[in-house]
């Protein structure tokens, strides 16, 4: 597997990590919305990467739109894995 596919991934993830974190901070926005908005900043960051990274993974935008997507949901199972991880029985 091609290390800058996986680091392209990557950077989209943890971008969409930190707008959750910040979604979370400002109590204006209710947690179950968190999801849909990385899932949306994901989708926007993936189209971006389409057109300014050379070996980007999607070379239409759809694909680019879904690898974002996907990239972007994925910042919230992590977040999960980490929080079922070290919580308190």
């Amino acid at each position: 597997m091609n290390t800058n596919l996986i680091a392209t991934v990557a950077c989209i993830t943890v971008i969409a990590y930190l707008v959750g974190i910040v979604c979370k901070q400002l109590n204006s926005v209710p947690d179950k919305f968190i999801p849909c908005i990385v899932g949306i900043v994901g989708g926007i960051l993936g189209v971006v990467g389409m057109y300014t990274i050379p070996d980007f993974p999607a070379q239409d935008i759809l694909n680019a739109i879904a690898v974002g997507i996907a990239s972007g949901l994925a910042s919230t199972g992590a977040n999960q894995i980490v929080k079922q991880l070290t919580q308190e029985e």
